[in-house]
């Protein structure tokens, strides 16, 4: 039987050998812009990672986080473009998270982003992924408001923010 949990900002559900991410933002903008920073290269490096991808379904999607620990490592996903409708769903699959799903619908003058991430359960990385992906989306709100994330400073600037966020998850799920 699944089971849902309301953690911080999102919902995390346990069902049949998986765990779904759910998170839900609303942006003060038109659902254009949303798509283009969830599916434009130079866009998505302001917010989530260096990107290349090649928008059509089927299409590899490659994503190059640019927050290195403090050994110069990152996190690469080399994934599929498994859905494609224009200014409404993207999702591929990935070597590393999992399947993530955007999915957008207009609200008024802006729009909401409905954001899911499925991993395998049990899932040693979950709490850091929640975190990961509710600052991400963070980083997605200020990034449509015209301020990139500084990379090469992350640590220094929004690794408090994270581990909070962190914390916060861990509290709620154990």
């Amino acid at each position: 039987m699944p089971t849902t949990d309301h953690v911080a900002d999102g919902a995390l559900e346990t069902r049949d050998g998986e765990h779904i991410l759910r998170f839900e933002r609303r942006f003060d903008h038109p659902i254009e812009r949303v798509w283009d920073a969830l599916t434009e290269p130079e866009e998505l490096v302001a917010w989530l990672a260096d990107a290349d991808v090649d928008l059509v379904k089927g299409g590899r999607i490659e994503l190059r986080w640019l927050n290195t620990d403090d050994q110069g490592n990152s996190a690469v996903l080399h994934g599929t473009i498994t859905e494609l409708e224009p200014l409404r769903v993207i999702e591929y699959l990935g070597d590393i998270h999992g399947r993530l799903r955007w999915e957008l619908r207009r609200d008024g003058n802006g729009c909401v982003l409905t954001f899911t991430s499925t991993l395998p359960a049990p899932n040693e990385w979950l709490v850091s992924s929640l975190a990961g992906w509710d600052i991400h989306l963070d980083h997605l709100a200020a990034a449509l408001d015209g301020r990139s994330v500084d990379w090469p400073n992350w640590w220094a600037d929004y690794f408090g923010a994270w581990s909070e966020k962190r914390d916060r998850y861990a509290a709620k799920v154990g």
